[in-house]
């Protein structure tokens, strides 16, 4: 089977987490230069390339740090992807500055406005609950636009039931994924810009047709059937995409295992006084290992 997702694509991630890791601490004038980074390289390589980035960015890179300058500026990244991604489907879009009490994008389309927020994390994380998907308080950033957009890695959102799908039903939220904004993207180029937007308004007016449940089923039904009933080009891409989240959880999974090993290595050629010293951070790796192994594709795009 041919891959998806190519050998350049995952270089190109590689590239751009040493680049984060590289920038000076100043939050501000990195999250600047980023972003004028990012938008050079999408405007000379295409959208093909900034689906790339969407298919492979809702993992923080194990490298990085907790609460460190790279982790906050990764966040800052998904967000000028999820922002660059509107774009590109030709809305207006810019990233919001302003940290607290906000959503981090606001989008502008020709009939409907909205904001949305990036979310991204560890393959090595054991526990997410409600609040780290921050559905209400993304009701509450609305601040008079009509709609809100939460996107997650698929791989990481509930499959079965989940108080995030009854906040998302009852508030009015909708909860989407990299894998499924990559499909309205390549859409997009297939049919046109125009048409594309007219989907994303028809999934926004989705949810709050659904009666609130936490049935996960129940809500990816719903908002499957919406994207694939639109027109008949959608299900060779949908085919394609679906590939694709397979093959990013496998990236994903080998990037977090091979770095996690190569610390474990590293630790075992450590002097005793080094060992005693790198004891505290070394005793999670097993664990963690454990939890990246147990992640695989939830089906979400087999509800159909």
């Amino acid at each position: 089977m041919i891959k998806i997702i190519s050998q350049q694509a995952i270089s190109k991630r590689n590239f751009w987490i040493n680049e984060i890791q590289k920038l000076s601490g100043n939050f501000g004038d990195d999250s600047d230069r980023l972003e004028i980074e990012l938008e050079k390289e999408i405007k000379k390589t295409g959208t093909n390339s900034l689906i790339d980035h969407l298919r492979l960015c809702g993992n923080i890179p194990e490298c990085y740090g907790h609460d460190t300058s790279e982790e906050k500026l990764y966040s800052k990244y998904t967000d000028i992807i999820l922002s660059l991604s509107y774009q590109y489907l030709g809305l207006k879009s810019l990233v919001l500055k302003e940290r607290a009490d906000a959503a981090d994008v606001e989008i502008f389309a020709k009939d409907y406005s909205f904001v949305a927020d990036a979310k991204a994390f560890r393959l090595s994380r054991t526990a997410k609950n409600q609040k780290d998907f921050k559905i209400q308080a993304m009701d509450g950033w609305k601040r008079g636009k009509p709609y809100a957009m939460l996107v997650s890695p698929i791989y990481q959102l509930p499959n079965s039931s989940s108080q995030i799908y009854q906040q998302a039903t009852t508030r009015n939220v909708c909860i989407f994924t990299y894998s499924h904004l990559s499909l309205l993207l390549a859409y997009s180029e297939a049919e046109s810009k125009i048409k594309a937007q007219k989907l994303l308004e028809r999934i926004f007016k989705t949810i709050p047709a659904l009666n609130p449940s936490k049935s996960a089923t129940d809500y990816w039904l719903a908002i499957n059937k919406a994207i694939l009933s639109f027109s008949k080009k959608i299900e060779p891409l949908w085919n394609i995409e679906k590939q694709a989240t397979a093959e990013s959880i496998t990236i994903a999974k080998d990037e977090a295992l091979i770095f996690l090993a190569q610390e474990r290595e590293k630790i075992m050629r450590m002097s005793h006084q080094e060992a005693l010293k790198e004891l505290i951070k070394v005793h999670k790796i097993d664990s963690r290992i454990k939890t990246i192994q147990l992640i695989s594709d939830n089906g979400l795009f087999l509800i159909q």
